[in-house]
């Protein structure tokens, strides 16, 4: 029985997601490193005019071609999260970075299929960089298969944040007691970093403090690179998850941090 529009096959949804992407992309671009209206949120977090007309444009081409599918976006509230398929957006992941100039900003676009992450994109416009993973099948970066580090060890890890400012004080001592047994630790990225982990240049994130569309999009590129992406109870990623974050480059490494985690 041919699918409905409604219920596109996985093939149509990655290139669905793709296709917001690229629509996203110019459009982030345009209003980057130029004079940006700044406003506050609740959390004190920074968005401007951008995040909202990119966030709208992937709204609208959505709701044109899906009008079913559910939405949860970062700038413009959430529609129709009891549909199947549901569409998790992040205009400008990094915004912090896109007001300052620096080009490690992205947009982060993921579907969920009854709660599930199925497919993730992190988009990196200013280098024209992409990761597309898709639960069960392998992640391409540029097109081609891309693999984590293979890092198993701790000593040997080059572990990232984006900032410690985004930890709260035990978060802040959590975060301290693994990188204390790490190899590097690096702050910056946003989003890049787990793009660069899902292509084995990194070897583990740790967060907290995120929104499901700071991390849901992620969970395919992780996990079809090879790595594990959880929250801090070892817990799958979802809708309702807490906002605590670990990506690791395998499992052994992601057993190692969350030992430490555990215990702190």
């Amino acid at each position: 029985m041919q699918r409905s529009k409604e219920s596109p096959d996985a093939e149509a949804l990655v290139a669905f997601a793709c296709d917001l992407a690229d629509l996203a992309a110019p459009l982030s671009l345009d209003y980057f490193r130029t004079p940006l209206d700044v406003e506050r949120k609740a959390d004190l977090s920074p968005v401007t005019q951008a995040d909202r007309a990119v966030e709208a444009a992937m709204r609208r081409r959505i709701a044109e071609t899906f009008p079913a599918h559910g939405i949860y976006g970062e700038e413009h509230g959430n529609a129709n999260l009891d549909s199947a398929h549901v569409w998790v957006l992040d205009p400008i992941d990094g915004t912090k970075s896109f007001v300052t100039g620096m080009p490690t900003f992205g947009t982060l676009i993921a579907h969920l299929e009854d709660g599930a992450p199925t497919v993730g994109i992190i988009s990196i416009p200013p280098t024209a960089e992409r990761w597309v993973g898709h639960a069960g099948t392998v992640t391409r970066f540029g097109g081609k298969r891309c693999r984590t580090s293979g890092c198993r060890r701790l000593r040997d890890a080059n572990v990232y944040t984006t900032s410690p400012d985004t930890f709260d004080e035990h978060g802040l001592a959590v975060f301290e007691q693994v990188t204390a047994g790490a190899a590097m630790r690096r702050f910056g990225g946003d989003c890049y970093s787990y793009g660069l982990l899902a292509s084995g240049h990194v070897d583990a994130v740790i967060e907290m403090n995120l929104q499901p569309y700071d991390y849901l999009a992620l969970v395919p590129v992780i996990e079809g690179a090879g790595g594990v992406i959880t929250d801090w109870e070892g817990e799958p990623l979802g809708l309702g998850s807490d906002g605590h974050v670990v990506a690791a480059a395998t499992a052994a490494l992601h057993a190692d941090i969350l030992g430490i985690v555990g215990q702190a």
